[in-house]
């Protein structure tokens, strides 16, 4: 179905309205988000959502709704597993918790620009290279056999984004604010945030020639592929709050990405060889093999989330994981007095790491092997309880 300019352009200027209703009323002001306000606007964003794809499936028809909610949940699923890579950028250049929304929405808008690029230049390669979804439908295997690597969102190595922005683009230690340029010495630097910025434009890049061919597996819909893009997108900063604590939670989820991005995968090639047009295949004739409909594509996407998200939730290894992981994120954040200046602010790190160092304590023998450096791991806990104490110290009211 042809989707009209009219169309076209109401949902680019609504999509734009939102980016900057976001950054005037919530991330212009540097400020840490409750967990209220993030829930808030999540819920808020996902509506939103879901309501422009009941729209397209009233206007648009049952194929092209199918399709969108398809789009959506799968690029919302990789978007979450996304978030990984930025907490990791943004624990090794220390952000300052009051700028990571700002942050944030530099990698939303930088995301969505790039990935819009990407959507009209595989758009035009499929509408002049049928064989373009066996390449399609390779990049998806390859990542999903990359994502089932242990450690795939390890924190010890930086991301290679990380290590180039330090290399080529030498900053000054400290920050100015979310300032991206300071003068230092008498002369004009960059700053730290300038370099979380390019780091993480870098890393969207990257993830956009993941999730690009992953929705052109389930729809060649510009307009679909288009929206469930931007949608999926939009939100993300507040759900990055909502769920930071749970994050490391969901240590299954690489697993459950891994079979959708294979199923897809299968799914293009498939759809490549249903089209061929190669003359080493079939002597360049279509060749007769089942295609996989979108309806039971986006009930194996589901069923997979489903899957992967309640055995993370429920799964002994993963509270015993986000425990472990947790005390040392907050601890360090704790430590770091750039990282939260409000006293307030810190006072709930510090009991978040308290809560899981009790967690810690319970868990069973075989979990503690997950604490890896331990003699390091409580000394960090044990400086954390030491400033801690000189600071009841210093304020004996509080």
């Amino acid at each position: 179905m042809e989707v009209p300019f009219y169309v076209w352009t109401l949902t680019i200027v609504g999509i734009v309205g939102l980016l900057l209703f976001d950054f005037f009323f919530h991330v212009r002001k540097a400020h840490t988000p409750t967990l209220r306000e993030s829930a808030i606007w999540s819920s808020i964003y996902v509506g939103l959502a879901l309501v422009f794809g009941v729209g397209v499936l009233i206007f648009g028809g049952p194929t092209m709704g199918t399709e969108y909610f398809a789009g959506y949940v799968t690029e919302k699923a990789l978007s979450v597993d996304n978030l990984f890579v930025f907490l990791i950028i943004m624990s090794t250049f220390k952000v300052p918790r009051a700028d990571q929304q700002k942050v944030l929405l530099f990698g939303i808008v930088f995301a969505l620009i790039a990935r819009t690029g990407f959507i009209f230049l595989g758009a035009a390669l499929i509408n002049s290279f049928a064989w373009i979804f066996y390449i399609f439908g390779l990049i998806l295997l390859i990542t999903a056999g990359n994502l089932l690597k242990p450690h795939a969102h390890s924190d010890d190595g930086q991301t290679l984004m990380v290590r180039l922005a330090k290399r080529f683009l030498p900053a000054s230690e400290h920050y100015d604010g979310d300032k991206l340029f300071t003068v230092e010495n008498g002369k004009r630097v960059l700053t730290p945030m300038l370099l979380v910025m390019v780091a993480i434009g870098g890393t969207d890049i990257l993830f956009a020639l993941d999730s690009i061919p992953a929705i052109f597996g389930l729809t060649q819909n510009t307009f679909i592929v288009f929206t469930a893009t931007a949608f999926s997108l939009m939100g993300l900063r507040q759900l990055f709050f909502l769920i930071d604590g749970l994050l490391d939670r969901l240590i299954y989820l690489s697993y459950g990405l891994a079979v959708i991005l294979g199923f897809i995968g299968v799914k293009l090639i498939l759809h490549a060889l249903h089209e061929n047009n190669l003359p080493f295949i079939n002597d360049g004739e279509p060749v007769p093999v089942v295609e996989i409909s979108t309806g039971l594509s986006l009930s194996v996407i589901l069923g997979v989330l489903l899957i992967t998200v309640l055995a993370s939730v429920f799964s002994p290894k993963g509270k015993a994981k986000n425990a472990v992981s947790g005390a040392k994120r907050h601890a360090e954040e704790y430590l770091d007095l750039n990282y939260e200046t409000d006293i307030a602010e810190r006072d709930k790190i510090f009991e978040k790491m308290c809560a899981e160092e009790a967690e810690l304590k319970k868990l069973p023998e075989k979990y503690k092997r997950l604490i890896r450096n331990e003699t390091e791991f409580q000394d960090l806990i044990r400086q954390a309880h030491h400033e801690h104490d000189r600071a009841l110290e210093r304020e004996p009211g509080r």
